[in-house]
């Protein structure tokens, strides 16, 4: 179970029964108040039958009625709409239930399940653009229904789900936000774009009420903002740290000329400086074919003529994603530049399910998380709803995840205070360990990734600790370089 969220320094335990996909909004809320009702329907409906029997698969609604007026008045309210259930994890207590032949069975089944279930719950807010249309829409699903497996695996947790539409526009964040506060959410889970997150911040930061979002903007964290997503900052790093730890020391650059290509130039430039490497030469190219082409090409001819000059290029950044790369690995070919010992780095967006296709860009590294973590979720996510999760999925998992474990190490105001928010050790979840700082941004442990023709490879292990990839990075770091001069004087030609 690779996706659970623990606190690393005490781990937090959940159930790991499937998620009921019910309205978490307009309805009877997602909370574990309505387990013992859930579980005791289950019973029912299974007792004739064998204990390996597993639920049937799809969405169900059960009104279960009993001859005696007790029971009648006690399950009458018990609305439950069941997704898909894997085969192998489908329920959590493996004990083959006795048939119910009786109603005081039943009953003290019942009266056994509600004095299990919690009385208090800690109200948490989850914000998406769910009213948006296209892949935006699909991706909020697919984050709303994540957040909903969350809840499930960690029901003994006593949280309450609150789902909020943002409509993807700032007004719409504030009015989820404002809407999420009145309901008593006392921890807020997205929402998903800058500026929506930056409206949220509006709204809960003269309440003391803290954010979890996913936009990877880093201009929008702090105050009270965390970001759980992927930050180009650390992949970069991790992936320069790596190619410097294999002697790469001398680097190009092709970075596309977007506000976000310019947060990626950032990250490079700070990162070969960090790792005692040198950029040689770094070019931007404008969105479109066309002047990809001709940077992409002027930049190629350069590294591959390189050699020639006696002043190599050990490693070519080339960060892009589906929509880019395959443009730019034909020009990789014509302009035939040795990948067996120009090394190509990428960042997040490499991060793609056949990328190996493209020749070019076999052998190439970058840094993301343990793709494991992502596959063992990933499974767990189709086998409950019959589909593939979008990649952010995971944000709104481990989100979930994270208020699971901190609301079950205390009460009241403190149990989402900062200093437990930023704890050191951090938190594990689907894509590894992560831990919030106090200016907003997070830390991830990352693996490098090698593309091969199938796939990827793991050519350099995720940390499982914050303090073993501190280790790792400090064993790879070298000495900065003193013999640049002549070579940059090539490039700038």
């Amino acid at each position: 179970m690779g996706s659970r969220i623990i606190e690393l320094m005490t781990p937090f335990t959940g159930s790991t029964r499937k998620a009921d996909e019910s309205d978490t909004e307009n309805g009877m809320p997602l909370t574990a108040a309505n387990e013992g009702c859930r579980d005791l329907i289950a019973r029912l409906q299974n007792a004739p039958h064998s204990a390996d029997r597993q639920p049937e698969r799809g969405g169900l609604r059960c009104a279960v009625a009993f001859g005696a007026a007790f029971l009648a008045v006690t399950l009458g309210a018990c609305t439950v709409n069941t997704p898909r259930a894997s085969s192998s994890n489908a329920v959590a207590n493996t004990t083959a239930p006795q048939q119910l032949s009786n109603v005081a069975v039943a009953s003290q089944a019942t009266e056994t399940a509600l004095q299990r279930a919690p009385t208090a719950k800690t109200k948490v807010a989850l914000l998406l653009p769910l009213s948006k249309t296209g892949q935006t829409a699909e991706i909020a699903k697919g984050l709303k229904q994540a957040g909903e497996l969350a809840l499930f695996e960690f029901r003994d947790s006593g949280l309450q789900l609150v789902v909020k539409d943002t409509a993807g526009t700032p007004e719409g964040a504030t009015a989820a936000a404002d809407a999420a506060l009145a309901a008593g959410a006392e921890i807020i889970i997205g929402p998903l774009f800058a500026s929506s997150v930056k409206a949220v911040s509006a709204v809960t930061v003269p309440r003391g009420v803290p954010v979890v979002a996913f936009s990877n903007n880093e201009t929008v964290a702090g105050n009270g903002v965390y970001l759980l997503s992927f930050q180009a900052r650390q992949e970069v790093d991790r992936a320069v740290a790596h190619a410097v730890g294999l002697g790469k020391r001398r680097f190009a650059a092709l970075i596309p000329d977007t506000a976000y290509g310019k947060v990626l130039d950032r990250a490079f430039q700070q990162a070969v400086a960090r790792h005692g490497g040198q950029i040689l030469v770094s070019k931007t190219y404008p969105p479109g074919a066309n002047g990809m082409l001709e940077t992409s090409q002027e930049l190629f001819e350069k590294v591959a003529g390189a050699d020639e000059l006696g002043a190599p290029v050990d490693a070519v950044f080339v960060p892009g994603d589906q929509a880019t790369l395959p443009t730019l690995g034909p020009i990789v070919t014509y302009t035939k530049i040795d990948t067996s010992r120009v090394a190509l780095i990428g960042d997040g967006g490499w991060d793609y399910r056949g990328l190996g296709r493209i020749k070019a860009f076999r052998g190439g590294i970058y840094a993301a998380p343990d793709p494991r973590g992502w596959t063992a979720f990933s499974q767990k996510y189709v086998s409950t709803y019959g589909s593939a999760p979008p990649r952010v999925a995971s944000f709104a998992y481990d989100g979930v995840a994270i208020a699971a474990a901190l609301a079950s190490r205390g009460s009241g105001g403190e149990r989402f205070q900062a200093s437990r928010i930023t704890a050191p050790a951090g938190f594990a979840g689907v894509d590894g360990p992560v831990r919030f700082l106090a200016n907003g941004l997070s830390e991830r442990g990352l693996a490098v990734l090698s593309v091969t023709e199938y796939g990827t490879q793991v050519v350099a292990p995720a940390p499982s600790t914050f303090a073993q990839q501190v280790q790792s990075t400090a064993a790879v770091r070298p000495r900065p370089s003193t013999d640049a001069s002549p070579v940059t004087s090539i490039f700038q030609q």
